[in-house]
């Protein structure tokens, strides 16, 4: 178990606000994953991807200095996209799993594979090899980091077209070419057209009442004795080699909560398959999201995932579909999940487009999906959803636990610059939203989403909320993109007061690292959550230890 850092100097807290809100500390460049680096490697033998901050070994020589062949400068090209007002409905296909060979290290389709292409999964490329995405496109990314634009969708990509500069050189150093070429950027234009949805029926409309919601004394800022990596849970090289199995060769997030007993569901945000690359989201076989099953109550040498979700063999299905238009809905991605008299919940949110601006994105609302067989196939409700009026939604990412009589709803706005606001409803009426109450100023009341006070100074993303039954106390992990850390707060009350924020992992030791979604099943000193890494594009499972417990 490595100690936890000291708080990062002035100078890198700077270099967290200059990097644009993204949760990645300014590191040396020899910090990055690089080829002379230890790596993790599976049960098989397989060499996943290292998200440590490692220097290399004394004994190894330095490497050399490397640069990009060319930098790709691109600028905006409008395009008309028109786009039929009614979403095809998502596809309903679903295909048991083939029995796993006896070989545990085999493949278990091996006619479905590509042959692996070079500076692909388990090596990772130098840099210059390894693109940012599809197209390495101006967008920012979910996790943060820059340049998101994932292919596959209507309205996306780049012009072929551009002019070229060519390189020099100084002091016998070949200098990168520089390349400026068009981005296309879609204007979506809506039309009539495609199958009308059956309507679901409007919940009735409710006036909850106004009632006291008193902060409790903030406990103790639980105490963090160190942090570790247990294991890569998806990718190439990882435990549950999600790469053969599934075709999840790079995905994100891992939320995680119980969806029945001993059952663990585990949702991953954007996924790809055969023809992702080291170096963040992007490549081929696009899905915004995927859903998986975890049995495993022995967390200390990795989590198992025993199942996914699949639509075809060794495939694992999009649940929540997307539209995959730019400007219009580039995704949908899963923020939180629970289950609730055998239905199962997960709420998301519908992604307009990512920013030029690495940590922000814009949303065009926050909703809620149900599911009653399992989470094999999921219904978006037409009613239960949180529009983004004028970009000043407050709930849409957001993190809902159920407890006691209520599901309580916290949120912040799309983005890593907002605060956190909370809300809460009786559990009959979790998909009624007239039903729900606003905690402002020490009192729950049928109040507008913008009321809601903050529950702390500081912004905060990615959040993730449990109740603990073991402590009596709430929970919250979040990403605090100035501090450059994942932090843990508790409280025992939902609305607070709620603890000082403590770091259990700092980006300065994991570069590029965003989430941090807690394990339902971590006790004692033990907490569990996922971690996932931009340039990896995969995720890891991590463990704190929580002294006094």
């Amino acid at each position: 178990m490595t100690a936890l850092p000291s708080k990062p100097s002035t100078p890198l807290l700077l270099g967290f606000l200059v990097t644009g809100l993204v949760g990645t500390a300014t590191v040396p460049a020899l910090a990055a994953p690089q080829l002379w680096s230890p790596a993790p490697v599976n049960q098989c033998g397989e060499q996943g991807f290292d998200p440590l901050a490692r220097l290399p070994l004394p004994s190894e020589p330095r490497p050399p200095l490397l640069l990009p062949e060319k930098i790709e400068l691109f600028y905006p090209l409008p395009e008309l996209t028109f786009v039929p007002v009614h979403e095809p409905p998502p596809p309903q296909v679903r295909v048991a799993a083939d029995p796993l060979p006896a070989d545990p290290c085999g493949d278990p389709c091996p006619d479905l594979r590509e042959p692996a292409a070079p500076g692909a999964q388990g090596e990772p490329a130098t840099p210059g090899e390894h693109g940012q995405g599809a197209d390495a496109g101006e967008d920012g990314a979910y996790s943060g980091e820059p340049a998101r634009d994932v292919s596959g969708g209507a309205g996306t990509g780049s012009a072929e077209t551009g002019s070229s500069m060519g390189s020099g050189s100084v002091f016998g150093i070949e200098l990168p070419r520089l390349e400026v070429r068009p981005q296309i950027e879609p204007i979506p234009i809506p039309i009539p057209g495609g199958p009308r949805p059956d309507p679901q029926p409007a919940p009735p409309a409710m006036s909850p009442d106004v009632e006291p919601g008193p902060l409790a004394p903030a406990p103790t800022a639980p105490a963090v004795g160190g942090t570790e990596l247990v294991g890569q849970v998806t990718g190439h090289g990882s435990l549950n080699r999600t790469d053969v199995r599934w075709r999840v060769h790079g995905t994100d997030l891992g939320i995680m909560w119980e969806s029945r007993p001993g059952e663990v569901a585990v949702a991953f945000g954007d996924t790809f398959g055969e023809g992702w690359t080291y170096g963040g989201a992007g490549g081929s076989d696009w899905r915004s999201n995927v859903l998986g099953f975890s049995a495993d109550t022995d967390l200390s040498d990795g989590l198992t995932i025993d199942s996914m979700i699949q639509d075809d063999r060794c495939h694992a299905a999009e649940l929540l579909s997307s539209r995959k238009i730019k400007n219009y809905e580039t995704t949908v991605i899963p923020t939180s999940g629970f289950a609730l008299d055998g239905r199962q919940y997960m709420s998301y949110m519908s992604v307009r487009r990512w920013s030029a601006v690495p940590g922000l994105w814009y949303t065009n609302h926050g909703g809620i999906a149900w599911s009653d067989d399992n989470g094999s196939t999921w219904t978006k409700d037409q009613h239960a959803r949180w529009d983004n009026l004028f970009g000043l939604g407050r709930f849409q990412v957001t993190a809902m636990v159920p407890h006691g009589d209520h599901v309580y709803m916290f949120g912040t706005p799309n983005g890593r610059v907002g605060v956190t606001g909370l809300a809460r409803v009786p559990k009959e009426h979790v998909l009624n939203k007239s039903a729900y109450q606003y905690w402002v100023d020490g009192t729950w009341r049928p109040a507008a989403e913008s009321d809601a006070t903050p529950l702390f100074l500081g912004i905060a993303s990615e959040l993730s909320v449990r109740y603990d039954e073991q402590t009596g106390r709430w929970q919250m992990t979040y990403l605090d993109s100035v501090r450059g850390a994942i932090v843990l707060r508790e409280a025992t009350s939902p609305q607070g007061a709620w603890s000082e924020a403590v770091p259990v992992l700092y980006t300065a030791d994991y570069p590029k690292a965003y989430g941090g979604f807690i394990h339902p099943w971590s006790s004692g000193g033990d907490l569990y959550f996922t971690m996932s890494a931009w340039d990896s594009y995969n995720v890891y499972l991590m463990r704190a230890r929580l002294l006094g417990r």
